[in-house]
């Protein structure tokens, strides 16, 4: 009996198990704490050595900037008398104006933030899931919109052709907005009520005509609408700060791939002249720094075009900036046209394929998408150097900022204005990357 007892009794027997140890906290600030700045003695030990620079670092420049800053005075003297040591953002918020919109008048500074709030508006329904032609909405964006915007911005008597099309980007853009909204209530889109209509006469085409039909007549409804509307002529020598700068950046960001994607298939290109054109093209462009094609387009541009075309200063520099970037950007889609393995051309050509429906449905998708952080670099640099155009005499946001300190009643600010617009320069450079890191996380997702 207890020898058969015997090995129950062992299998029964309790065996305590050793003490866990104690739990660690990795959630919350305290654990993010722990976790990341003081894991160990050493991590602890540069944790309070880069703090501790920090504010050796920052102190002052907070003080300054800050605590002992001025921000109601009438003059920089006046800020002086106030506060000696502290910085003077009376004389900043006193040329706000003049630093968002330069000399524009100010009774007529409306019609900027109407035409930049269009195109924001433009640019909205992008974001929207339901709407699928977004294709051809960045299409008119980058067709139509300018000639809209420019007619509020500049005003006075335009050209017959000019204000049509003025007229019709306006027509689409109430179009698009009539026909989200019919989208998200459940209903058929305006272009489609028409649609059976147009099924009796051309079948193949039904869904573009019908569309077409609705743009045109609301087109021509503006243009009679707007007939007798006139604007007050604004010359482009008042053009001037944060609005010049975004638009000189702007046409040259738009205008930047296209033209790079042009250079770098030509490049590319088995025809020698088109291939030697845009090898000639790049290198030139690359080999002078940025203030000389400046100096150039408003020297010598005039040269190349009849004594009938009067190219204004604005225009010359758009056109100068808009090479020179697509020169940069045409390096960056080489690389990426490179990085695309050979199979791809190969199983392209297989399906019966041409060249460019191989270039634009298959092989440029993809480069583009692995070129995301070059382009948006590309971008972010353009929009940093077109400051370099207040040498040749725009007044864009950097000499606007120093006609501050020439002022008589804030003669000798500098530094503030300086900072003013680094600050302004990091929000809009850190959104474009961040709006970059986005869409590089949606386009990997939707692979």
């Amino acid at each position: 009996m207890d020898h058969h007892s015997t090995p129950e009794a062992e299998l029964l027997k309790f065996i305590p198990r050793p003490s866990r140890p104690p739990v660690i906290i990795t959630y919350g600030v305290i654990g993010w704490l722990k976790k990341n700045l003081f894991s160990n003695f050493w991590n602890s030990l540069l944790t309070i050595a880069v703090f501790t620079l920090l504010y050796l670092l920052l102190k002052p420049f907070l003080e300054w900037s800050l605590l002992k800053a001025v921000w109601t005075a009438s003059t920089r003297r006046e800020c002086l008398t106030i506060s000696p040591d502290g910085a003077c953002w009376a004389g900043v918020i006193r040329w706000s104006n003049n630093l968002i919109y330069g000399r524009y008048p100010d009774i007529l500074q409306w019609r900027v933030n109407l035409g930049v709030g269009i195109g924001i508006i433009w640019l909205l329904p992008l974001a929207l899931k339901r709407v699928k032609n977004k294709i051809l909405i960045g299409l008119t964006a980058v067709i139509l919109y300018p000639f809209l915007a420019s007619y509020l911005f500049l005003g006075g008597e335009r050209s017959l052709f000019h204000y049509t099309l003025a007229c019709v980007g306006l027509a689409f853009l109430v179009l698009e907005y009539i026909n989200i909204i019919f989208i998200y209530l459940g209903f058929k889109q305006l272009g489609l009520v028409l649609e059976p209509l147009m099924e009796r006469l051309y079948p193949k085409r039904a869904a573009f005509l019908s569309q077409l039909t609705c743009l045109v007549g609301l087109s021509v409804l503006m243009v009679f609408l707007f007939l007798t509307f006139s604007l007050e002529g604004v010359p482009i020598n008042t053009w001037g700060g944060l609005f010049l700068t975004v638009i000189i950046s702007g046409f040259s960001i738009v205008m930047a791939l296209p033209i790079g994607i042009v250079l770098a298939l030509g490049r590319r290109s088995q025809m020698p002249v088109i291939r030697w054109f845009s090898i000639a093209t790049i290198e030139l462009v690359r080999s002078v720094p940025m203030i000389t094609v400046l100096f150039m387009s408003v020297t010598m541009m005039p040269l190349f075009f009849p004594n009938t075309v009067d190219l204004n200063k604005l225009a010359q520099v758009i056109i100068a900036v808009c090479i020179f970037a697509g020169a940069y950007m045409a390096e960056t889609v080489r690389g990426g046209l490179q990085s695309i393995s050979k199979g791809q051309f190969d199983a392209a050509k297989s399906i019966g394929l041409g060249y460019w429906q191989t270039m634009f449905l298959i092989i440029l998708p993809q480069a583009l998408k692995a070129m995301i952080p070059n382009i948006v670099t590309s971008f972010i640099s353009l929009f940093k150097d077109t400051t370099l155009v207040s040498i040749i005499g725009l007044f864009d946001i950097m000499l606007m900022a120093r006609n501050i300190s020439i002022d008589k009643n804030w003669f000798g600010l500098h530094s503030e204005p300086l900072v003013a617009i680094s600050v302004l320069f990091f929000i809009f450079c850190y959104s474009m990357s961040q709006y970059s890191q986005y869409l590089e996380k949606k386009l990997n997702k939707s692979r």
